[in-house]
C-alpha cells in the first residue's frame, strides 16, 4: 500500500506484511473536532481499537471531545480500551526532571506494552489520539519506539501529522509566528525559566509553562500573545504589550480558569520587534 494510503509513511518496521499489527499515532489537533485532517479522517476510518488513557475526573471532558471525534469519524465497528494513564511527578526541580519523565515514559510504555499485546488481535489496526501534532512536545512516539525495541510484541506504526495548538495559536491572533526572515524557537517554560529569551530570536513560543515564566519580562518591549484551551468551546485569548498589568490580568484569568475546569493547557508566543534584542 503506498504511503498515500497511510501504510508505512512513517514506521517502525516492515509495513503490510502480513500478521503484523498496525498502530496508528493520530495529531487530532487543538481540540475543534474540525481540525482533523482528511488523512487523520482516513485512518480513524480504518481502525479496529482505539487506545485511550484516563486522565481522571478533572480531565473528563478531554475525553470527552476523543468521544465526539470518534462518534463523527470512526465509521467501522470498533473498540475502545481505555487504560489508566500514570501520575508524572511534576514537581521536580530541573535537575530531578528528566529522571521524573523517564519514569513516567517507561511506566507509560509498559501500559502500551500491554494493550498492544492484548487488546489488538493480530493483523488489526489500533490508535493512539494525540492532541495537537504528535511530533511536538508529546512523548508517544518515544515511548511506542521504546516498546517495539522491546521486541515483545510485533507491531508497525504510521504518524499522521495533527494542527498543533502553536499552529491555532498563531491562527487565532491573526498572526504569523516569526518576522520577516527572522528566526522563531520553541521551548518550554521551564526551558525559558532557566535560561531566559534566548539571543538571536525575536519569536519565542513557549508551551508547558505552569508558573507563567513570561511575567519575569514585562518592560522589555515584548508583545505577547496568549491563547488557553484552544480549538475548545472555552478558548480564551489575550494579547497585548507585554507590561505588568496585561501579564497580572493573563495570571489572574488563567488561575480562574484552572480553578473553574481543574487543569489547564495554555500556550503563548512573545515578540520583540525585530532587530531591538
Amino acid at each position: 500500500m503506498a504511503p498515500t494510503a497511510l501504510a508505512g509513511a512513517v514506521s517502525g518496521g516492515v509495513p503490510d506484511s502480513g500478521d503484523v499489527k498496525q498502530i496508528y499515532v493520530l495529531g487530532i489537533g487543538a481540540g475543534d473536532p474540525e481540525q482533523l485532517t482528511l488523512q487523520a479522517v482516513a485512518a480513524l476510518g480504518r481502525t479496529d481499537v482505539f487506545f485511550l488513557l484516563d486522565k481522571g475526573e478533572e480531565k473528563a471532558d478531554l475525553a470527552g471531545l476523543r468521544e465526539l471525534i470518534l462518534r463523527r469519524h470512526a465509521t467501522r465497528p470498533h473498540r475502545v480500551v481505555i487504560a489508566r494513564d500514570p501520575e508524572r511527578d511534576r514537581t521536580a526541580p530541573t535537575s530531578g526532571y528528566a529522571p521524573a519523565v523517564d519514569d513516567w515514559r517507561r511506566r507509560r510504555a509498559d501500559i502500551y506494552e500491554r494493550l498492544i499485546a492484548e487488546e489488538l488481535p493480530d493483523g488489526a489496526c489500533g490508535a493512539f489520539l494525540v492532541w495537537g501534532d504528535p511530533a511536538l512536545y508529546d512523548s508517544t512516539l518515544g515511548i511506542l519506539a521504546e516498546v517495539h525495541a522491546r521486541g515483545t510484541t510485533r507491531f508497525d506504526w504510521t504518524v499522521v501529522p495533527g494542527v498543533s495548538s502553536v499552529a491555532t495559536l498563531a491562527a487565532r491572533h491573526r498572526t504569523g509566528l516569526n518576522q520577516v526572515g527572522r528566526p522563531v524557537q520553541i521551548t518550554t517554560g521551564r526551558r525559558l525559566a532557566d535560561e531566559g529569551l534566548p539571543a538571536g530570536v525575536d519569536d519565542v513560543v513557549v508551551m508547558l509553562d505552569a508558573r507563567q515564566t513570561f511575567a519575569r519580562f514585562t518592560g522589555q518591549g515584548l508583545h505577547i500573545y496568549w491563547g488557553a484551551y484552544l480549538g475548545t468551546p472555552d478558548e480564551i485569548l489575550l494579547a497585548g504589550p507585554l507590561d505588568e498589568a496585561l501579564a497580572n490580568r493573563i495570571r489572574t484569568v488563567r488561575a480562574d480558569a484552572r480553578a473553574r475546569k481543574g487543569w489547564i493547557m495554555d500556550t503563548y508566543l512573545l515578540r520583540r520587534a525585530a532587530g531591538n534584542g
